[in-house]
């Protein structure tokens, strides 16, 4: 008997605001385009006005944006945390980020570009001696990540790093950032969904988590000689908990595998892969700059009066029954600020999709806009909401509500395209990063990856995923729009890239929703972009 053939599944058409009847009586006429753009790569400002297209480019030849030249000396004052074996491996370095590191052997210079070392490409003393180094006992921290509980599990874990850091915090040396090194069992056992064997104890059901999260209240005297309700408060994942729970010591945290640190070559295919030193060395440098409140680069194209929000949503359980709705907004010179909107049932089993009330919308977005006159102080002229679902006519009144006059709001779907359009071109070569195709007036297709000229490669694993971009509602040039867009993808203080796949606006939506949401034991939450990332 012959099998029918397996169709993939048609892709779906967002209903966008700009063709609904609901909520535009009078729709726009489309217009069917068929040429293709590419964009340049967006040029990045550094010190001094200069431009360069690459963050290393513009690091190694004119410095950080925010860099007044050699004479103005500047440190960052930092503690580091982790096993013997971890503050060893950061040691030696640490050592090595003070000097030149070579893309040495078959590493192309082109696609690992050298790394100058620390000082000359952030204008920055780099001592390689920590304020603070405290160690993880290795037996404790083992037994830790063996707890048969999940929540305990986690939760013990990161308890052993708050320890030493909320020590180091009593400290009188003013800590920029703190940076632990946390081995790679940690990861692998104190993740969400982790299967860890042999374990010590057993794992509750979810009945007896429910119970245990209201013990303290029956028996408050005895409840923390078994176990601590508030575990169950935060994150199954360790990082995304660690992040949460440091924010009440006010210092940003970067967290770093042990593994991350190896200086020589790999012994065994059981060792993980690494990039080379000097490409670790660019990233773990831009990332403890940035989070030292420092600016690296911004970006050369950005138009003053613009504020870019990313909205999010987080299921706050998994009956999808309690959700919450996250802003973050950037601005034209990088800065980003993390916003918490209300708990409710946002979303909709039916469209499968969140929406916010009226009010809720006003009310997330007027914090975003108070925000932006309290830091930015210019006159705010447009808004970009950009969003991965569409926003209905409810929820639009709520942002359009929170624009004052004369301001105007645009608002974009903003997703990856998954399972539909795919762009190939002749030869062997996948599409070009940039490659932009404007189909209709207020919709298109963004390949923020592909193959990168300034790399003469292709570093992705597939065939390239465009990004749909849908302008719901609003008038704006859907070419403008794309072109921000692909600038917000050079905005990822975390690393050094070229690029990303995604603008910076939607990249850590879910991050930063995990961080908020799934840590509702968190005492402080701070709006500051660098304490999620």
């Amino acid at each position: 008997m012959k099998r029918k053939p397996r169709l993939l599944p048609k892709p779906s058409t967002p209903r966008t605001l700009a063709n609904s009847p609901t909520t535009n009586p009078s729709p726009l006429p489309i217009t069917m385009k068929s040429e293709v753009i590419c964009f340049e790569e967006t040029p990045l400002q550094f010190a001094n006005g200069q431009r360069a297209s690459h963050p290393c480019d513009g690091l190694t030849l004119f410095g950080p944006f925010d860099s007044r030249g050699v004479d103005r000396p500047r440190q960052i004052t930092y503690g580091v945390f982790g096993t013997p074996s971890g503050l060893a491996a950061f040691d030696a370095f640490s050592q090595r980020l003070r000097q030149p590191i070579l893309s040495e052997g078959d590493h192309d210079p082109t696609l690992w570009p050298h790394f100058p070392g620390f000082e000359e490409a952030f204008q920055v003393t780099w001592d390689g001696i920590p304020a603070c180094q405290e160690p993880i006992d290795p037996a404790a921290l083992h037994e830790a990540i063996s707890v048969g509980d999940a929540h305990e599990r986690v939760y013990k874990t990161v308890g052993l790093y708050m320890d030493q850091l909320t020590a180091a915090k009593r400290r009188d040396d003013p800590f920029q950032c703190f940076i632990c090194i946390v081995p790679d069992e940690v990861k692998q056992n104190c993740r969400i969904k982790s299967k860890v064997f042999g374990t010590a104890g057993r794992a509750p059901k979810s009945r007896e988590i429910k119970m245990r999260r209201t013990m303290d209240d029956l028996f408050a005297s005895t409840a923390d000689a078994f176990f601590q309700p508030q575990q169950y408060e935060f994150s199954l994942d360790f990082r995304r908990q660690l992040k949460a729970r440091v924010m009440e010591l006010g210092v940003p945290v970067q967290i770093v595998l042990e593994s991350t640190l190896r200086l020589g070559e790999r012994q065994s295919t059981k060792e993980r892969g690494l990039t080379p030193l000097s490409d670790r060395a660019w990233n773990l440098a831009t990332a403890l700059y940035y989070k030292a409140g420092f600016k690296p680069w911004k970006l050369a194209t950005a138009r003053d009066g613009v504020c870019y929000v990313g909205i999010a949503f987080k299921d706050a359980d998994e009956k999808k029954s309690n959700a919450c709705c996250a802003a973050q907004m950037f601005l034209d010179d990088g800065d980003g600020v993390v916003f918490v909107g209300e708990f409710g049932p946002w979303y909709s089993p039916v469209t499968k999709q969140y929406h916010l009330p009226q009010e809720d919308a006003r009310r997330l977005l007027k914090d975003v806009l108070d925000t932006y006159d309290q830091q930015h102080g210019k006159p705010l002229r447009e808004v970009f909401l950009h969003c991965r679902s569409s926003l209905d006519a409810e929820e639009l009144a709520g942002y359009q509500a929170a624009c004052p006059e004369g301001v105007k709001l645009v608002a974009v779907r903003v997703a990856e395209e998954r399972f539909g359009m795919r762009l190939y071109r002749p030869g062997t070569r996948p599409v070009l990063r940039g490659t932009f195709w404007p189909v209709t007036d207020r919709r298109g297709f963004l390949w923020a990856s592909g193959f990168k000229p300034r790399l003469r490669t292709y570093n992705g694993p597939d065939v390239p995923i465009p990004l749909v971009i849908d302008i719901q509602h609003g008038d704006a040039e859907l070419e403008t729009v794309a072109r921000d867009i692909f600038a917000l993808t050079k905005l990822n203080y975390n690393a050094c890239k070229l690029g990303e796949d995604q603008p910076v606006t939607v990249k850590f939506s879910d991050a930063v929703g995990e961080i908020l949401i799934a840590n509702q034991g968190a005492k402080v939450k701070h709006p500051n972009f660098k304490y999620y990332i």
